[in-house]
């Protein structure tokens, strides 16, 4: 897509947490192409808060598009928000959910089938405007930017996720599905579920961040029950350290393990590696 076309193809658009991992690189893109975006966030140059639905109508005034990065929490606000969306005209939405979200037990118990994602994609696909869903899985860059750096940095990465593999998933590849569903044709009603070419456990992550960076740090297996308690110890509530340790479930298990065809099939290519991704992050000093 040129320039000039993308201008005139669902715009403006608003991205909903547009300061973000991928809201800011779905910003980036877009402005790249020349389309006129709004940056929403609590803190960003648009006022948009999940907690205070006050702040959604002038976000979304005269809206064409949105790409959604809900909140985790329930009941979901997305819904609510989707209707004021289609209300006030939006026509296209693209919703940012999460791999395994659709498969019963996914996360190790049933408590958490049904949660505030799948509430999300519910009430996208009935919204009766143009929809799509993106389900990536395990970010590649929370080696790089995100909750496991700080203790990458430190040069040990303690989790509970035994010898468990994933296919880490580069956000810049989300973001670039995202963009073209916003701003192309052939996206409508598609569920794109995305993962990077390769699974590797956590040792394997590692090993590409020394190969890249020359930073080394261990790979510290523990036990789950272990782990909560130290989150707990650092001051983390027991209902958030009881998620979190359920979030990482599907890597112990090797569920994220499975390669996904989402970016080859929304972008004609296939994912970037995640050793290109902490090649980019060593370049710009992310290990110091």
């Amino acid at each position: 897509m040129t320039q000039t076309d993308a201008k005139h193809v669902h715009s403006p658009v608003l991205v909903i947490g547009g300061t973000g991992k991928t809201g800011r690189r779905v910003v980036a893109r877009l402005r790249a192409l020349g389309v006129e975006t709004r940056a929403a966030s609590r803190s960003g140059e648009t006022p948009f808060d999940w907690t205070d639905p006050s702040t959604w109508k002038a976000a979304l005034d005269g809206v064409a598009a949105v790409y959604i990065v809900p909140l985790d929490a329930s009941p979901s606000p997305t819904p609510a928000f989707v209707e004021q969306a289609v209300a006030s005209g939006v026509r296209r939405l693209v919703l940012l959910s999460a791999r395994g979200v659709n498969v019963p037990g996914y996360f190790g118990s049933p408590d958490y089938d049904g949660g505030p994602h799948v509430q999300g994609e519910e009430a996208v696909r009935a919204s009766g405007v143009e929809w799509t869903i993106l389900r990536p899985g395990w970010f590649a860059q929370n080696f790089t930017e995100g909750v496991f750096l700080d203790e990458v940095r430190g040069g040990s990465l303690t989790l509970p996720v035994g010898d468990g593999e994933a296919a880490y998933i580069d956000a810049e590849d989300i973001a670039a599905v995202a963009v073209a569903a916003l701003t192309e044709e052939g996206h409508e009603g598609e569920e794109y579920e995305l993962s990077g070419p390769r699974a590797l456990g956590v040792a394997d992550v590692l090993d590409e961040i020394a190969k890249a960076s020359g930073v080394r740090a261990s790979y510290v297996p523990t036990e789950e029950a272990a782990f909560r308690e130290g989150l707990v110890a650092q001051g983390m509530s027991e209902v958030e350290a009881a998620l979190w340790t359920a979030a990482l479930d599907p890597i112990r298990t090797s569920r994220e393990a499975a390669l996904k065809d989402g970016v080859q099939r929304a972008l004609g290519r296939p994912p970037r590696d995640l050793a290109d991704v902490v090649r980019d992050a060593a370049a710009e000093g992310a290990w110091g």
